[in-house]
């Protein structure tokens, strides 16, 4: 097995991986498809290696947010349907057709030159519709002009227009029905006019739990993929997959009044024990935790002393006597024996759970669990 070239490092468990894969399946059924969501790295538990795992248990698509995102995966993985959920300028349109990318357009004039391209490469380019029911980001605005471009789109010659989704707000139960009813009542219209899709998509991970009458015939799950929660009122069991660790690299004794970190904004109440750990902001452990989150060590919560830097942080170890240079941290997992759990921190970093993990940085290698043990390593920065 390679070395690892940092002790700090996040470890992804794929057996939970595949056993909430198991499990989203399970909810849904056979006749509702699964477009994986493995989107910014797969919410970085790392796409490439994630992608394999979702497709042999029971993904039938993988969605991502980018051309680039989309490339990596097609490079290893050869017949893997991958769909980009966000837009792609006209000067690109050439990789997603050469490459047999499903790509996602709100335009007639996309829809032109994707036809035009398949010609010149001979393929046939597939297409979702995006239609905004009022999430207000992107999608063909919900009028009647907007229906009769995506009925020209359907006629356009050598062009699947295999999928339309939207995108709920999840701004409350009655805003999302009435999002909802929108997109049924365009799909309806659009069926007046001999115009059907085989796939049809509105729900994330949120709301495929939330709301299992509006699934349709595809969910695009991404969150609860990677064992996180953030549904309101449905239940699904999963096991959470990522767990970031280090070690710590030194310990310092200070005297009572001395000050940790830039500018001093923890001083020690007492004589302390300070522990410095080779993790910071760069590593994608957010700053605004300065002084308010903790790190778990010999099962004890050990709070962070001072402003976190770019490549470090300190914490206060004078309630952990026993804790040596070289021994484990647990930065954050799934709140089990004292760690912090994503929930925890999302709410003290002020943010939500899913920019959390996503922020991880190449730079921390990606340590991979299979069948209970670890089976491939992934450095990026070596």
């Amino acid at each position: 097995m390679e070395q690892l070239l940092r002790d700090t490092y996040v470890e992804i468990n794929l057996d939970n991986i595949a056993y909430n894969m198991k499990n989203i399946k399970k909810m849904v059924g056979e006749n509702v498809k699964i477009a994986a969501v493995l989107k910014a790295d797969a919410y970085g538990h790392g796409a490439v290696e994630v992608a394999g795992t979702v497709m042999e248990n029971g993904a039938d698509y993988i969605a991502v947010a980018t051309l680039n995102e989309a490339l990596e995966i097609r490079e290893r993985f050869h017949d893997y349907r991958i769909l980009i959920m966000g837009f792609t300028p006209d000067r690109l349109l050439e990789y997603v057709v050469k490459n047999d990318i499903t790509q996602t357009i709100f335009s007639l004039r996309q829809a032109r030159l994707l036809s035009e391209l398949g010609i010149k490469y001979n393929k046939l380019p597939v297409v979702h519709i995006k239609y905004d029911t009022g999430f207000n980001r992107l999608g063909f605005r919900d009028c009647t002009e907007s229906i009769e471009e995506i009925a020209s789109i359907a006629n356009i010659e050598n062009i699947n227009v295999e999928g339309i989704f939207s995108h709920l707000a999840l701004a409350g139960r009655e805003e999302d029905e009435r999002q909802y009813n929108r997109f049924i009542a365009v799909i309806d219209e659009l069926r007046k006019r001999g115009i059907d899709f085989k796939y049809k998509h509105i729900e994330d991970s949120i709301s495929a739990v939330d709301y299992p009458e509006y699934r349709l015939n595809m969910i695009r799950p991404g969150a609860i993929i990677y064992g996180i929660k953030g549904f309101h009122y449905g239940h699904l069991d999963l096991k959470q997959a990522l767990t970031f660790k280090t070690r710590i690299s030194h310990v310092k004794e200070i005297s009572e009044g001395e000050g940790v970190s830039y500018d001093y904004l923890w001083r020690a109440q007492r004589k302390s024990i300070i522990g410095t750990i080779p993790i910071g902001y760069a590593d994608g452990y957010p700053r605004s935790l300065s002084n308010k989150g903790f790190v778990t060590v010999h099962g004890k919560k050990a709070p962070i002393a001072g402003l976190i830097c770019m490549d470090q942080l300190m914490v206060d170890l004078t309630d952990i006597p026993e804790a040596k240079e070289g021994d484990e941290v647990i930065v954050y997992s799934n709140g089990e024996n004292n760690t912090m759990d994503l929930n925890t921190m999302a709410i003290l970093a002020g943010t939500n759970k899913n920019e959390i993990i996503s922020r991880i940085s190449r730079r921390v290698p990606r340590v991979y669990i299979k069948n209970g043990e670890v089976f491939k390593i992934i450095d990026y920065v070596k």
